[in-house]
Parts: structure tokens; sequence; C-alpha cells
């Protein structure tokens, strides 16, 4: 089995470029689950669960990027999260894919419950890791919950002028988001790992833009507890206990707002970060498995 990294269009947003992430050969026997990656990653967050076989030979892996991540590319200069949930249901039709399951990381989890609600008949089930679905209220930090404003104010505003060719992201930036993500889980190989792939996404005018558009996203977005309603398919809220951004409580809070789906469980992992599909994929993979197994 062999990965694909490569680049498909889609219509939305005045034709856009989704960057993607395979494991080939795909197979129509079984059921595909759909990665999307955390606050300025990119598919490379998934590196664990593309290298396990048990998890690869259940699932077709599809690693998609939302907008402002990666290799895709808007075809206007401004977009949201249910911009990002309609260009991944776009690409799912590109790819003759017509169902799947929906696997997201923090701002992923939001993309993951998006694309429910816009294609309850396409999306079998969603597996939302360390995220929210309420926006950056007073309400969430009274639950533990990080300050994002506090957080993504400061590079808002230090991105908002334009730059030279040769500008690349400050590495103060990345270590503040693995920081978030990894906590003290953070290797010196995966910081330089981590270093080099920002570099590569964001360069340049344009990858100012890009950067500071998905923080402006993450501090400004809407909350989508009156929505979840409309999520009709089974969820697994899997949330790790050392999580600095999302408590467990408001965990507790957001899976019990899935009032129509048939299944919404809540499974917390001791110990687990942040980036919990980084920091313990042996876990998550195992209970990825076991849901699609169960709901495919």
């Amino acid at each position: 089995m062999s990965d694909t990294t490569a680049t498909l269009t889609v219509a939305h947003l005045g034709t856009s470029t989704v960057g993607y992430r395979f494991a080939a050969p795909y197979d129509p026997a079984r059921p595909t689950l759909v990665l999307v990656n955390s606050f300025t990653t990119s598919a490379e967050l998934y590196r664990p669960q593309f290298a396990d076989p048990a998890l690869a030979g259940a699932v077709n892996l599809l690693a998609l990027e939302p907008y402002g991540h990666g290799e895709t590319r808007a075809g206007y200069e401004q977009f949201t999260y249910w911009d990002s949930a309609v260009a991944d249901l776009e690409a799912l039709d590109a790819l003759g894919i017509r169902k799947a399951f929906v696997l997201g990381t923090s701002q992923g989890g939001w993309i993951a419950a998006r694309m429910a609600m816009l294609a309850p008949e396409r999306i079998t089930g969603i597996v939302p890791l360390g995220t929210s679905m309420d926006l950056e209220s007073p309400r969430s930090r009274e639950l533990g919950c990080w300050d994002a404003v506090e957080f993504c104010t400061p590079s808002i505003d230090a991105l908002a002028e334009p730059v030279a060719d040769d500008w690349v992201v400050p590495d103060e930036f990345v270590d503040g988001v693995l920081g978030a993500g990894l906590g003290d889980t953070v290797t010196a190989e995966d910081r330089e790992f981590w270093l080099a792939e920002y570099r590569r996404n964001y360069t340049g005018d344009a990858g100012r833009h890009r950067l500071r558009t998905s923080t402006v996203n993450l501090r400004d977005r809407d909350g989508l507890q009156a929505r979840l309603d409309g999520v009709r398919c089974p969820v697994l809220w899997m949330h790790g206990t050392a999580d600095a951004v999302y408590s467990v409580p408001n965990a507790e809070d957001g899976i019990a707002r899935f009032v129509n789906s048939p299944s919404a469980e809540l499974r917390v992992v001791d110990g687990g970060q942040h980036f919990l599909s980084a920091s313990n994929p042996a876990e998550v993979n195992a209970a990825v498995v076991e849901f699609v197994g169960r709901w495919a």
C-alpha cells in the first residue's frame, strides 16, 4: 500500500484547489475515512494513521486540507469553515466517493460536524478529536477552555500588513501551535519537521494572507451548539485529559447536544493532548476501527 499526495479542483469559491493525501489503492469494499487537520497544520498531522496497517486495512484513508492549509487554495481571498466543509464534499464528488466517515482534530472536528449537517445522507459518522462546538465564548472559558482571543489576536495584528517574497512564518508562531497542541510531548524531531512544513506552506505575502485568514477564522468562528440537532449520524468524540485548549467538561457539554444522533459517545483518553491523533494514535486508531466497524 502506498500514499498519494496530490491536488484536485472543485468549483467552490470561484474554483479552488484542494490538497489531499490518499492511501492507495482505493478499495470500494471498505468504507472511507476522511481526515481533517487542525489549525495551520497539514495532512502530515495524520502520519501515524497512514502508518497503521490495521487502520489502513479497515478503511480507505483520505486526508483533506481545509482552506488556508497545506496545498489547498481558494479562488477568493476570504473563506470560512463552512466553505471548507463544502469544498471537502465537492472533493469527495471529484474522487467518486459517495459516502464517508469524517475524523477531525480541533478545527477539523467542527468541519466534520458541518459536513454532517450539510450532507446528512453522505456522512456515515463523525469522530471529533480535542474539539469544541462552541464559539470562543466566556462560557467556554468558564468550563476550562483556552482564550483564543488572547492567543490569536497578536498574530492577527502582526500579520495585517503585506510582506516581501522572502517572508516565512515566524518560528514562535509554530512553537505556539505545537505547545498548545502537543504540550511537553513535542520532541526535537517533531519540532524540526513542523518548522519545515510550516515554512513550506506559509511563505511570501500569499502565505501571510492564508495564515492570517486561518487565524481570524479560529478566533471569530460561529458556534454550532444550536445546529447540532442537524447531525443525524453516529458521533464518537475523543478527548484527552491533558488537552490545553478545550476541556473535558466542555466536551461533556458538547456531546450531549447531538440529540438526533443514533449514538453520541464521549471517550476520554487519559493523558491525551489536544492533537490527540498525534499524541495517542494507538487509542485513536483502535477506537476508529471499532466505530467504523459498528456503523459502516
